[in-house]
């Protein structure tokens, strides 16, 4: 984690830069005494943090921050000030702490550890991101059979599957195709960004859903494009569905 000072006092600067030099893996790269300096740093350097005075020079650290949120990408901000009425407005801005002078040590380490936790977890959940992403990307075909052959189909082709005892019927536009293992298994082989189960029986490709109707007991119809077929969703789907929709 990279971080830089904005403090215009110098002990308590020196005092800040203790503590997380000790208590902390996170590196300063920076200090400053003014807000406009600060400025033209962020717009030209990457960091993760910025521990932010508010009464500072030329742009205060509050304006500093408003600005500072505005960019596409912005640091977490800390800010370390003497004075408590601006703890409203940093709750507003969505700071990520607000510490007041004097320093408490307990508070400061704190701190420390809860900003090195997120950042821990940040990474975590970039990872399991981006390893989705890569495996939904290679699932682009999947081999189906039908008439003893196996054929390739890309999965984007696939408008819904259904449940047919220990198998399973895949349904393009047109063909039909038979996979030898249940639903549940199947479903494994398809991407969870384009595919929902509606119900123990059905998998449907979302992007092929014309009308979504609504049925009895608040459940729903689905009609899909191109083909003459209605697709439940069960009720203990509805909630998921919802929100895979944005209804």
């Amino acid at each position: 984690m990279k971080c830089i000072i904005v403090e215009d006092e110098f002990p308590a600067r020196e005092e800040l830069k203790y503590f997380i030099n000790n208590f902390s893996n996170i590196k300063i790269i920076n200090e400053f005494d003014n807000g406009v300096d600060v400025l033209k740093f962020i717009q030209e350097n990457t960091i993760d943090v910025i521990f932010l005075d508010i009464n500072i020079p030329m742009l205060d650290g509050m304006l500093l921050a408003k600005t500072i949120k505005q960019f596409k990408i912005s640091p977490k901000i800390v800010f370390i000030t003497a004075y408590k009425e601006h703890a409203v407005d940093a709750f507003e801005l969505e700071a990520f702490d607000y510490v007041l002078k004097p320093y408490s040590e307990e508070r400061i380490v704190s701190m420390l550890k809860k900003l090195e936790s997120s950042e821990k977890s940040k990474t975590i959940e970039n990872k399991r991101r981006d390893k989705n992403l890569l495996d939904e990307s290679s699932l682009d075909k999947v081999s189906l059979w039908k008439n003893d052959k196996l054929i390739v189909v890309k999965i984007n082709d696939i408008y819904y599957c259904e449940a047919n005892e220990r198998e399973t019927i895949v349904f393009t536009k047109e063909d039909k195709y038979i996979v030898k293992s249940s639903i549940t298994e199947f479903e494994k082989n398809l991407p969870s960004s384009k595919f929902f189960k509606t119900h123990r029986s059905y998998i449907v490709n979302t992007s092929k859903i014309k009308e979504i109707i609504p049925w009895f007991n608040n459940t729903y119809k689905l009609k899909l494009k191109d083909i003459n077929l209605e697709v439940p969703v069960s009720r203990s789907k509805i909630k998921e569905f919802r929100k895979v929709m944005h209804i």
